[in-house]
């Protein structure tokens, strides 16, 4: 049987360039017979069908003179919203995590808001779709400890890590899976897919984590509240499909 790499056999299917079918690829919304494509590089038989998923537009919550706040889609790397906007970031959300997203348009008020971040005043709260029954309200103060490497970083529980405390508040109850409130008191490297996991009740999507497949990691950064201004960024319809409607309000 004959093979190409992945990347040129999406790029001839989408009549995209190589560079483009890579990103793609690298972004994860890349899948073949239900399996996302994680190596652009891998070799696959010449006949190999493929679907990419679209990814949500960037919508706009707030906007003055200090800052832009926006509605971030899966699959987009936070650098790249920055770049598309024009305005540098305030903080970061993982790739597959949707929601709340802020940039800056001030140097002054990027300063005092970073202070903010430090001083762990700015309140943030996330909806996640967890394996198993939530059915009451949980309170997490594992350490973490986190590992940097080159294929990027991996956290664990560890007496040696790091304080960190996560309140888990449980919303609806759909089958096996349960859609959950959490609230992060710390800012610790994956924090909550480390703590979820360690309660057993893992993210969908986040097998890195113990969780079982979805079709992203199913993290949605609900809202933030910085100084005297707080943002909401509606779930997305991803969440509609594994049977959590997208209009719930907390």
């Amino acid at each position: 049987m004959k093979l190409e790499k992945a990347y040129k056999l999406l790029a001839n299917a989408e009549k995209i360039s190589n560079r483009a079918a890579k990103e793609l690829i690298d972004r994860g919304v890349v899948y073949s017979r239900g399996e996302k494509i994680t190596v652009a590089r891998g070799e696959m038989p010449l006949n190999a069908k493929f679907k990419v998923l679209k990814s949500d537009e960037i919508v706009k919550i707030y906007e003055d003179k200090n800052m832009l706040v926006v509605n971030k889609p899966a699959y987009i790397l936070s650098e790249d919203v920055a770049k598309k906007l024009g305005h540098p970031l305030l903080h970061r959300l993982d790739k597959e995590t949707s929601g709340v997203l802020i940039l800056s348009k001030d140097e002054e008020f990027t300063k005092k808001a970073i202070e903010e971040f430090k001083a762990l005043r700015v309140e943030k709260i996330y909806l996640a779709i967890v394996g198993g029954r939530v059915v009451e309200p949980i309170k997490i103060d594992f350490k973490i400890e986190t590992i940097k490497k080159e294929s990027g970083a991996i956290s664990k529980i560890s007496d040696r890590g790091k304080e960190a405390i996560t309140e888990v508040e449980p919303l609806l109850i759909e089958g096996k899976n349960s859609l959950v409130k959490v609230k992060i008191l710390t800012g610790r490297t994956h924090q909550i897919r480390v703590h979820l996991k360690e309660i057993g009740h893992p993210l969908l999507g986040d097998e890195r984590y113990g969780g079982k497949k979805a079709p992203r990691v199913m993290l949605h950064a609900y809202a933030l509240k910085i100084f005297d201004k707080s943002f909401k960024a509606k779930l997305p319809n991803d969440f509609a499909k594994l049977g959590f409607e997208t209009d719930i309000r907390i």
